[in-house]
C-alpha cells in the first residue's frame, strides 16, 4: 500500500540517493516478499525460516557485518531503513536483522577477538547462524546489574547455571549472547558476556514461551544448567559485561525504534485510505474533524520519531561511541508513536479493527511488546531526566 507524496517527501527529504534506492528497494522486497505470508503464519504460529532465507541474497541479514567477512556493510542510518522497512511489514523477520546485527554483531566487533570474528561472522552473513541475546530474566529485565543466572569458572572454562526469559529465534538460533554474573555481590562489575553455541552445548533447554501475540516469534525460555562454555566463548574480559552491552544496547535501542517507526508508519498506511473509503453519515469518516485530527496526530508521531532515530543514526555514523540520551530518547518516542498510531488506526477502523480480517489489532499488540523491550519507557524517561538534570553524564 503505497505511502502519499507528501509523507514520503518527508520521510526522504534528508536522505541520500542511496539511501532512498535501499528504501524503495527494502519497501517492495517485503510487500513482494513477505507481506503475504505474515497473518497466516500469525494463525500457524509459524517461525518464518522461508522469509529470513530470501533476506540473504539481497544481502540484507548483515547490513552490520564488513565485507571482509562477507557482509553487505552500510552506514548506520541505512541499516536503519532497513529495519524500518522491514517491519513496515513484519515485526518478527525485522527481529532478526535487528538482534543479530544490534547486539550480536556490534559486541563482537567491538570486542571479539579475530578468532571469534572469523568463526561467527561469515556464517551469519551466509544466513546459516541465527542469533538470540540471552539478557532477560524471570526477575526483570531492565535491572541488568541484578542478574541471577550466574557464571563459575572451573578448568577450561566456565559452569553457566540460571533462566531467560522472552527471547527472540532461540529456538533457531546457532548462537547465543547470554549475560551472567561471576560474583552478585559486586553487582554490574561482576556482569560477563559469553557466546555460547546452542547446539553444542549441553545443559541448555528451550521452552516455548507462552503469549498472546507474536506467536510466530516462538519466543522461548532457556534454561542454563550447569552448561559448561569454553574460555574462547568469553566475550572480552571477566566482569566486563557492561562494556560490552553498553554500546550494544545504544544500538540494539536504535534498531527496536527504527522498527517502531516502520510500525507507526504502517498504522498511518492501513487507516488513510479506510478513512477516504469508509463512509458514515454520508459522506466519508476522513471529512470528519475527529478523524482528520487522529490522522495529522499519527502523522506528527511518526515524523518526530523518524527523525530522533535518524539523527542517532547519524550521531553513530560519525563516530560516537556511546549516545545513551540519544538511544533513549528514540527508543521512548519511537515505540509510543507506534502504539498511540495503533490505537487510533484501530479507532478509525471502529469494530473491525479487532477483527481477524484488519491487520491494525495484531499491530498493537506488537507495538506494546516494543515498548517492553530494549528497557521499558519508565526506565527511558528515568534516563532522559537523570541527564537533563545532570544526576547521569554520558
Amino acid at each position: 500500500m503505497p505511502t502519499s507524496p507528501a509523507l514520503r517527501r518527508m520521510a526522504d527529504f534528508d536522505l541520500g540517493p542511496e539511501q532512498r534506492a535501499v528504501r524503495e528497494t527494502v519497501r517492495e522486497f517485503a510487500e513482494k516478499e513477505i507481506l503475504p505470508h505474515v497473518e497466516r503464519h500469525e494463525r500457524e504460529e509459524r517461525y518464518p525460516t522461508e522469509l529470513v532465507a530470501k533476506l540473504v541474497p539481497m544481502g540484507l541479514i548483515a547490513p552490520m557485518i564488513p565485507e571482509e567477512y562477507g557482509g553487505s556493510f552500510v552506514d548506520v542510518v541505512t541499516y536503519g531503513i532497513i529495519c524500518e522497512e522491514l517491519a513496515r511489514v513484519d515485526w518478527v523477520v525485522a527481529s532478526v536483522v535487528s538482534v543479530m546485527n544490534s547486539l550480536v554483531v556490534s559486541s563482537i566487533r567491538a570486542h571479539g577477538t579475530e578468532a571469534q570474528r572469523e568463526r561467527w561472522l561469515p556464517p551469519m552473513a551466509r544466513g546459516e547462524v541465527l542469533c538470540s541475546a540471552c539478557l532477560t530474566e524471570p526477575g526483570g529485565g531492565t535491572d541488568l546489574g541484578n542478574l541471577r543466572t550466574t557464571a563459575r569458572k572451573v578448568d577450561g572454562g566456565y559452569r553457566i547455571e540460571g533462566t531467560k526469559v522472552f527471547i527472540s529465534h532461540a529456538a533457531h538460533a546457532g548462537l547465543f549472547l547470554v549475560v551472567a554474573t561471576l560474583d552478585r555481590s559486586r553487582k554490574h562489575r561482576g556482569v560477563t558476556a559469553f557466546l555460547v553455541d546452542p547446539r553444542s552445548t549441553a545443559g541448555i533447554t528451550i521452552r516455548d514461551f507462552p503469549m498472546r501475540t507474536l506467536k510466530r516469534d516462538n519466543l522461548a525460555e532457556v534454561h542454563f544448567e550447569d552448561a559448561f562454555v569454553p574460555d574462547d566463548a568469553l566475550l572480552g574480559e571477566e566482569g566486563g559485561g557492561f562494556p560490552v552491552l553498553g554500546a550494544a544496547l545504544d544500538m540494539g535501542r536504535f534498531s527496536v525504534a527504527a522498527r517502531c517507526v516502520g510500525q507507526a508508519q504502517r498504522c498511518l498506511d492501513l487507516a488513510i485510505p479506510y478513512a477516504t473509503l469508509r463512509e458514515a453519515f454520508g459522506q466519508k469518516i476522513g471529512e470528519f474533524q475527529m478523524i482528520q485530527q487522529k490522522i495529522a496526530d499519527m502523522v506528527c508521531r511518526t515524523e518526530a520519531a523518524r527523525q530522533v532515530v535518524y539523527r542517532l543514526g547519524r550521531m553513530k555514523d560519525a563516530g560516537i561511541e556511546r549516545a545513551t540520551l540519544e538511544a533513549s530518547l528514540a527508543k521512548l518516542m519511537a515505540s509510543e508513536a507506534a502504539t498511540q498510531n495503533a490505537l487510533d488506526a484501530i479507532q478509525i477502523h471502529g469494530g473491525y479493527g479487532l477483527s481477524a480480517e484488519y491487520e491494525v489489532g495484531r499491530l498493537l499488540l506488537e507495538a506494546k511488546a516494543l515498548e517492553f523491550g530494549e528497557g521499558t519507557s519508565e526506565l527511558h524517561r528515568k534516563l532522559v531526566a537523570e541527564f537533563a538534570l545532570g544526576i547521569r553524564k554520558q
